[in-house]
Order: C-alpha cells, then structure tokens, then sequence
C-alpha cells in the first residue's frame, strides 16, 4: 500500500506543476475574482445594514459573515492574472502597471479582513462595528485608484 501512496504523491506533485503552468484565460480569472467579489459583497451587505442600524444587531451573524470576508479575501490577488482584462471586468490597466501599491493595498484588505473577523468573535459590538468601517476603508482605497465604475 505504501508505494501506492508514494506513487499518487508524486504523480500530484508533477500534475500541480503543470497545472501551475498552464495560462488562465482572462474570462477566467475575471469571474473567479468577481465570484469572490459577489462572496464578499454577500457577507457585507448584511453586515452594512447592522451597523447602520437598518436591522437588528446579531453579533453570531456578523461574526460568521466576517470570517466568511477573511477567508475570501485571501483568494482575491490570485485572480489578478497579467492581462485578465475583458469588457465584463472592471478592473483598470493601472493594477499591472502599479503592481506593487496595488497587491499592497489587497494585503491592508485582507489584513483588515483578519482582524475584522478576530474582533467580531470577540463579541464587543463597539469595536466590531469599528473594525468593520476600517475593512470598508481598504476596499474604497483601492476601488478609488483601480476599479472603473
């Protein structure tokens, strides 16, 4: 049984590398990062209407949907490909030709996202409607400079 096991160990480790080498097309890569965007605005949205007010405070729900953000927002740059520009993507050029501001301002987007979900299972309401403006801070950031509307 081991040298089975071996066998299909090492048959996925050279099958990950082609597969690493093969190009996604850029309709491909735009609608897996607009599928995470979708995610995200999903989870935010319910999140938005707490902290404005608009329905009723549930600290387990907004918990549950912050560690939903955290976890997509660590997916997002990946679908950033070179040249994954089609007529459906609202993506601006400036992300390539700025990549280094721009894959910064996902980190500062994912690192809110992190602490946004830490801080919501905490359960202090306070802070996680806080924590939440701050997270909302770092996607108008990087919208201002890299997404056409």
């Amino acid at each position: 049984m081991r040298p089975f096991l071996i066998a299909v160990a090492a048959l996925g480790i050279g099958l990950g590398g082609v597969a690493l080498a093969v190009p996604v097309k850029p309709g491909t890569a735009v609608a897996y990062r607009q599928g995470l965007y979708h995610a995200i605005l999903w989870n935010f949205v319910p999140m938005a209407r707490m902290v404005q007010g608009r329905e009723p405070w549930n600290q387990a729900a907004f918990a549950g949907n912050a560690t939903s953000i955290a976890f997509y927002s660590t997916q997002l740059l990946q679908g950033f490909t070179p040249g994954s520009i089609t007529p459906r993507s609202e993506a601006k050029p400036e992300i390539w030709q700025n990549w280094a501001d721009f894959s910064a301002k996902m980190k500062n987007f994912e690192d809110a996202s992190a602490k946004l979900a830490a801080v919501a299972r905490a359960g202090n309401e306070g802070a996680s409607k806080e924590a939440f403006r701050q997270t909302v801070a770092t996607c108008k950031s990087c919208h201002d400079k890299y997404r056409r509307e």
